[in-house]
């Protein structure tokens, strides 16, 4: 995963079209200034100039942010035609098991799938429904549209505060002295449509004094519904007056079948409307921006013209009114069948009834957390590039603004979460990650999936090999699905339900763990490196490993197939060993070649591991390859077309490698550790405590560093344009897989059982104090933490998992 200041694939995000410069809007009255620094914010809307002051609030972030996104991002091709990277895996799809349809399906049509907006609202399908919200935000005395997720809106406070992935959501944004709550209901009752109705409740307050002068009297809403297949949305003709009727649009959907939208709320609200036909909605932003500039410099009022396109499939409603104010939108289905009872089901989700629906939600959420975690008391190049098949994901999401989409190596640690929350939305995501499986048994580690997201990321780094891997963390989740099944944490109906499940997806797991076994093995039995590192590179100071998911992480300073991966081989032993399991619970017989159980036993004989990449004298593990310490980057001058000069850093090897192990302690060196391998009286774990403890190495105050501080590429810079990442800082994954087994050892008789108690104790609180503050003082969490004060640093609201901290206040682990 990559952070905000990272050149990888994972933390270029792209200036959207959503937030471009040709949306500004100028005002036409003398008082209105010329707009200055054009390139610094995209959705800026410069109205007014009044100097008001920032001021930070403090928020809280869900830690499950859910999404469904259906893309077409290529056109069909003929079966026969097709290359096998782009080949459908042959089996049956885990999604089409009966646990996945009737009630579940239905009861997840309907949600907050689009998470890289404020609030978005689609259904999982193709070519969906889409429901969202704007508003204009000022900031510096000037006015801006407010839409997709950005760092650069600076929010002070945005995230779900409680959502529980099915039909409740809650959240809190704090926009310069704009305080906007959203909340999000479904509801299944007599005469609803397939996926039932919902509604969205808005209430707009303001946190600064000066917000409602003279200048500043109105709040501007902007609550739109498109249709993804371009079909028409009618508008409701006459003037929109909401105390006469509440209806604002209506339409027909093969899904759902005829639907209306209503809006109620007791406040005096200004309506206008705008409807645009245009086949993306990407570019939504700039069209309220272009229809409200248009309107500024004709009357120089901020409105909507309240026009429409002919056959418009978007249709756009401005909500104006003196702040506070609140606004109830209900949308119902199936409202063309006889005895849909329109009028009774807007009643129910809106006003005094959805209060109440909201307040027993709310309820309901903090009752089932407690009882889930139970953390009361605990607290102290585009070569060979092809795009993939149309698929759907339904993943959550490591972090809104940056990586609003779905990440593989990341998912298997929001499982650990979302298993204990919700056991069938947990079935339901790995599911979805294993059908995108394609005929070779690999699976795509980034999903851009639909235009919105695609419109998000540079089109260099949507493509991916097929040749790469990305570290197989299911299987975590599906360990720990094992592992409650033979201790009976699950009633019976979950029980059977993930036996159901495991046993259609046998063969897609038997293929992915051979696909590992055979494209990322290493020359010797028993061994892995990870594909995909450049060896031709010259301005790397340490060729990437992105495959591995850490990045910049040292590895042999020279890539070849001589290669032994410490961290892959010790993701292979749980793979196995998850294999083994599924076999054994599931009765199968060993296939030729295929006997899992075997295949643990070598990974984790403690022997062969600790010839292969432990040093004896230092009592670390480390990887192995062709490597030396004498590669710095210096900088060199070309001369380029016209004679320019050119100055850039460039990799330069001072001493010739040599196979040998690659002497960088830091997280890749604990993976034997975090996979309990060593046995708990042996020598060796008592060197990996006093290496975890050592401050001159990992411990810090705020939890294990990522990177020694004796290592020669401790904090330095990869290339001109890449500072550390993985080099450093700390990362919450990592701290609670070893967190987990300095649990483990302080349980297990042997001689070093109460100093891994100890160390498991303060390294627990640090963590849990650190992350703590952190919160409080900025309102978010983190993509990962300064090792020297603490701070957060990379993506913010990071509520992937990072959130893991809650498993460690409950001291749940595998």
């Amino acid at each position: 995963m990559a952070g905000s200041s990272r050149s990888s694939a994972r933390s270029r995000i792209k200036s959207t079209t959503d937030s471009g410069d040709d949306g500004a809007l100028r005002s036409t009255k003398p008082n209105f200034k010329k707009r200055r620094n054009r390139s610094e914010d995209h959705s800026l809307i410069r109205i007014l100039n009044v100097d008001l002051k920032i001021i930070l609030g403090i928020g809280v972030c869900s830690f499950l942010v859910i999404f469904f996104l259906i893309n077409n991002l290529m056109k069909p091709v003929e079966q026969a035609q097709r290359p096998r990277v782009v080949t459908p895996f042959p089996a049956p799809k885990l999604m089409d098991l009966p646990q996945f349809q009737g009630e579940h399906k239905e009861s997840l049509y309907w949600g907050t799938y689009r998470p890289h907006v404020y609030l978005g609202i689609r259904a999982r399908a193709p070519r969906s429904l889409v429901a969202g919200l704007m508003w204009i935000g000022l900031k510096d005395g000037r006015y801006f549209m407010r839409h997709v997720c950005q760092d650069s809106d600076e929010l002070s406070t945005y995230g779900w505060t409680q959502h529980n992935g099915r039909d409740f959501g809650h959240q809190v944004l704090v926009d310069h002295g704009l305080r906007l709550e959203t909340s999000f209901l479904k509801s299944k009752s007599e005469g609803s449509g397939y996926g039932g109705d919902w509604a969205v409740r808005i209430d707009a307050q303001s946190e600064k004094s000066d917000w409602n002068d003279e200048m500043q009297q109105k709040g501007h809403l902007f609550f739109y519904l498109a249709n993804e297949d371009g079909s028409p949305l009618s508008l409701r003709k006459d003037d929109i007056d909401i105390h006469e009727n509440s209806l604002l649009a209506s339409g027909s959907r093969s899904d759902i079948g005829d639907w209306q939208l209503h809006l109620e709320s007791k406040d005096v609200l200004e309506i206008h409307y705008s409807g645009f036909r245009t086949p993306h909605i990407h570019n939504l932003s700039d069209l309220v921006q272009q229809n409200l500039g248009d309107q500024a410099r004709k009357l120089g009022l901020l409105l909507l013209s309240d026009s429409s396109e002919d056959s418009s499939n978007i249709l756009v409603f401005q909500l104006s009114a003196g702040i506070p104010f609140k606004t109830d939108i209900a949308f119902v289905s199936g409202t063309g069948l006889k005895d849909s009872r329109v009028k009774e089901r807007v009643n129910s989700l809106t006003g005094t009834l959805l209060t109440n629906q909201l307040l027993g939600k709310q309820s309901e959420f903090d009752a089932k957390f407690d009882r889930c975690f139970n953390i009361a008391g605990k607290h102290k190049n585009h070569d060979n590039f092809i795009k993939y098949w149309p698929a759907e994901l339904y993943t959550a999401v490591p972090s809104r603004p940056f990586f609003p989409r779905g990440f593989l190596w990341d998912e298997g640690f929001h499982q650990l979460l979302i298993w204990r929350w919700d056991i069938h939305i947990c079935l339901d995501i790995v599911g979805h990650w294993l059908d995108l499986m394609n005929i070779d048994g690999w699976i795509p580690r980034e999903q851009i999936l639909g235009s919105e997201s695609l419109s998000k990321v540079p089109e260099e780094f949507v493509l991916q090999h097929p040749s790469n891997g990305n570290p197989p963390t299911l299987f975590l989740v599906i360990r720990d699905l094992l592992h409650g099944i033979e201790k009976n944490k699950f009633t019976s109906d979950e029980s059977n339900e993930i036996i159901s499940f495991l046993e259609r997806a046998f063969v897609r797991l038997e293929a992915w763990f051979q696909w590992f076994n055979t494209t990322q093995s290493g020359k010797e039995i028993g061994s892995y490196f990870w594909h995909g590192r450049d060896n031709s590179s010259t301005r790397e100071l340490n060729p990437k490993t992105l495959s591995s998911g850490l990045d910049d992480y040292p590895r042999a300073s020279h890539p070849s197939e001589e290669e032994r991966h410490l961290d892959l081989r010790c993701w292979m032993l749980l793979a196995a060993n998850c294999m083994h399991s599924i076999t054994q619970l599931l009765k199968k017989e060993y296939r030729s070649g295929k006997d899992y159980g075997s295949t643990a036993k070598l990974l984790s004989n403690f022997e062969t591991l600790n010839q292969m990449h432990l040093d004896p004298a230092y009592g670390a593990y480390f990887d192995f390859g062709n490597h030396t310490e004498k590669v710095r980057l210096s900088w060199k001058e070309t001369t380029v077309e016209n004679s320019y000069v050119k100055r850039e850093l460039v990799r330069e090897v001072l001493e010739k490698p040599e196979l040998r192990l690659v002497p960088h302690v830091g997280y890749v060196g604990l993976f034997p550790f975090m996979e309990k391998i060593i046995p708990p009286d042996s020598w060796i774990l008592e060197k990996q405590l006093d290496l975890i403890l050592n401050r001159s190495i990992l411990w810090t105050d705020y939890g294990l560093r990522s990177l020694a501080k004796t290592s020669s590429l401790y904090m330095k810079r990869n290339t001109e344009h890449d500072p550390p990442y993985w080099r450093g800082p700390i990362w919450m994954n990592m701290n609670y897989r070893i967190l987990s087994a300095l649990f483990h050892y302080s349980k297990e008789d042997g001689p070093y059982r109460d100093k891994a108690r100890a160390i498991y104790d303060e390294l627990r609180g640090n963590l849990i104090r650190n992350v703590v503050q952190n919160y409080h003082q900025t309102g978010f969490l983190w993509e990962q933490y300064d090792q020297k004060k603490g701070k957060g640093k990379g993506a913010r609201l990071f509520t992937g998992w990072t959130s893991l901290v809650l498993l460690i206040m409950a001291e749940a682990y595998s």
